[in-house]
């Protein structure tokens, strides 16, 4: 039977529970945000601020690179920038087309940003042009008014101040590509950041490049800039001062002029390179803000091949280049003596085969000093038969040849001093006899690059120093004797330091190298020497040398009978390889230089007045008064003061 009563009970227990439902709701709600609030009000403050709050990072300044005297080779400049923010202009395609008459916009640039731009948020800014010149720039600035989203701004870019003089050694730096973005760096995601692609740029990147700095900027909620609260620069990249010299530099590279080749030249007992030079050469300018297709093209094409630094990745056959290591290892070995005579009557038979002289007539009866005067091959054959190979490859392994010669040298090759080892290893096949007679005139399958010449020169003109070469200057030695310089390129030139304790006397007797001195100084300064042509007397200061001329292709039987086809009528790329290596001065000699001018014909010709030019300026550069030192010293100390003006 119904009962009011009923019904009221059970409206006031659902009712109870009801409220008691609504209290323990709200309860835990007033607890969770008691927690959020109070508890954790610190750890979603900090939240908070991070939505509202962006930090990115800023490329560093990169470090400068300078020459011996303080010249800047890599230094960093203003880049003019024209930046379009697409929400803030009424027409993008507009603003694009009247901004291409005030700057130059290439044809690529322009595809690109007109098929991005509609893609992006309109709040992100688009680099239109950069590395403007300042009158372009100006123009941009004064028409502002009348370009609503365009923003001028400047920046730094990478600047080689002089061009491509030293182009192969110093390289260039370039946008981060596909494999170095997978690289768990975050400045290499930092927009503008360049790293080195090649040489000493690429070598040295993590020293040059400085510390990332950063820009605090407070955005909205859908990422748009409102405005900047902190920006911290970082700091920039350490200077190098590299051992090189601009002037002989430029020299160099104006003396090789449109051939192909290169010239090393260093100094014999610290092994500090003044010169390495590769042509032709290349803008690395043109790098940094990007080459075209056109352009890449043109420099992968060339035959001349101006992207290969030739100085330590061209090998070549040294040719007579190397013939005083076989005269020393001929009186090493006790097989010959200097004044034992050897009959050139223009060829060398055996076994059935002839090996010629480049002389054809023959030098007739030669000693060694006069063989490596007269460069006679016949004189070389014989001595190489009777070495065999086994002491040749020790003794040039002991000069230099075979293995690198700049510690961590970025494309640097190694050549190839060969053995009967190498050869069963990599053709599976016993060494040959006749192949030792090539060898005795460097031929054959010895190869060698620029720098190993003029390693071997150093080596035989300090008297036996196993002296490597350096790219870097240690403080110590541009500042004497002050103990206040900071070592700030103690961890650059460790490499180079751990090289020097390296230099050590080679296991040779001194009285042979003395020999090789001799014979060397015939090759320039007597009438019968290779080298006579380009010898020079600086008020009494006279160069040794050794010429080569390398063949490049065989010659067969009926041209030696009709007559060799001369180097000029035959196409580039048969021509012979002109090779030349010096020092100076004859009486304690203080640089070496190799020069290899490709497919150049004559040694004598064509490489060696090259190498005594640059010796000659060498020297000459010696006696202006206490230049080096001076320069050096107040290049170095302007360094120091202003890394420690910015720390």
């Amino acid at each position: 039977m119904y009962s009011p009563e009923t019904d009221t009970q059970i409206f006031s227990r659902r009712a109870m529970i009801l409220g008691l439902g609504q209290l323990g709701f709200f309860g835990l709600l007033a607890a969770r945000l008691q927690y959020l609030q109070v508890t954790q009000a610190d750890q979603y403050g900090i939240l908070a601020e991070n939505n509202r709050v962006n930090i990115g990072l800023i490329a560093p300044l990169r470090g400068r690179i300078l020459d011996r005297y303080g010249q800047e080779i890599a230094t960093n400049r203003p880049n003019f920038q024209v930046v379009m923010i697409p929400e803030q202009t009424k027409d993008p395609i507009e603003t694009l087309r009247v901004l291409e008459k005030l700057v130059p916009i290439s044809p690529s640039r322009r595809k690109r940003l007109l098929r991005d731009i509609p893609r992006s948020r309109g709040f992100v800014p688009f680099t239109v042009a950069e590395n403007l010149e300042w009158e372009q720039f100006a123009a941009i600035n004064l028409n502002l008014p009348h370009l609503p989203g365009v923003e001028p701004q400047v920046g730094k870019l990478r600047y080689y101040p002089q061009d491509d003089i030293f182009s192969h050694m110093v390289g260039y730096v370039g946008r981060p590509d596909g494999r170095d973005l997978r690289r768990d760096d975050p400045l290499l995601k930092v927009p503008g950041f360049r790293i080195g692609k090649s040489g000493v740029e690429k070598q040295f990147d993590d020293t040059l490049r400085g510390s990332a700095g950063s820009r605090r900027v407070e955005v909205n909620n859908v990422g748009r800039v409102i405005r900047e609260l902190a920006r911290n620069p970082g700091a920039q990249g350490a200077d190098l001062m590299m051992s090189m010299d601009s002037t002989l530099q430029n020299e160099a590279i104006r003396l090789l002029g449109e051939q192909s080749g290169s010239v090393v030249m260093m100094d014999v007992n610290s092994g500090e390179v003044l010169t390495i030079a590769s042509a032709p050469t290349f803008n690395p300018n043109q790098f940094t803000v990007g080459l075209s297709q056109r352009e890449w093209d043109g420099l992968l094409d060339d035959q001349r091949k101006p992207l290969i630094n030739k100085a330590i990745a061209g090998q070549y056959a040294p040719g007579s280049t190397v013939k005083m290591l076989i005269a020393i290892a001929g009186l090493e070995e006790k097989v010959i003596t200097p004044n034992e005579k050897i009959v050139c009557e223009g060829q060398y038979e055996l076994g059935g085969d002839t090996f010629h002289c480049w002389e054809h007539e023959g030098h007739g009866a030669m000693n060694m000093h006069d063989a490596i005067t007269n460069s006679c091959d016949v004189y070389f054959y014989e001595l190489a038969r009777r070495l065999g190979i086994d002491p040749i490859e020790k003794v040039a392994k002991k000069f230099g040849l075979g293995s690198p010669s700049i510690p961590g040298a970025f494309g640097e090759k190694k050549g190839l001093i060969p053995g009967r080892d190498w050869k069963r290893a990599n053709l599976d096949a016993s060494w040959q006899t006749g192949e030792t007679l090539i060898a005795g005139i460097g031929q054959g399958y010895m190869l060698v690059t620029p720098i190993q010449l003029a390693v071997m020169t150093a080596r035989i003109a300090n008297g036996g120093k196993a002296v490597v070469p350096k790219l870097l200057i240690d403080p110590e030695d541009v500042v004497a004797n002050d103990q206040n310089v900071s070592r700030a390129n103690e961890d650059i030139i460790s490499t180079d330091m751990d090289a020097a304790e390296k230099n050590t006397l080679i296991q040779v007797d001194p009285e042979h190298i003395k020999l090789m001195h001799k014979a060397m100084t015939s090759v320039v300064n007597n009438p019968d020497g290779t080298a006579f042509g380009s010898r020079f007397n600086l008020r009494g200061v006279a160069s040794a040398g050794k010429t080569g001329t390398v063949q490049v292709r065989r010659i067969s039987k009926d041209e030696r009978e009709s007559g060799i086809i001369p180097n000029e009528e035959l196409d580039w790329h048969l021509r012979d390889h002109a090779l030349f290596v010096g020092f100076a001065p004859v009486k304690n000699p203080k640089y070496a230089v190799a020069v290899v001018v490709e497919h150049g014909g004559s040694g004598s010709k064509v490489a060696a007045p090259i190498a005594q030019k640059l010796l000659k300026m060498a020297l000459e550069r010696d006696r202006q008064p206490n230049k080096t030192k001076t320069a050096r010293a107040n290049a170095f100390n302007k360094t120091i003061k202003t890394k420690a003006g910015k720390a």
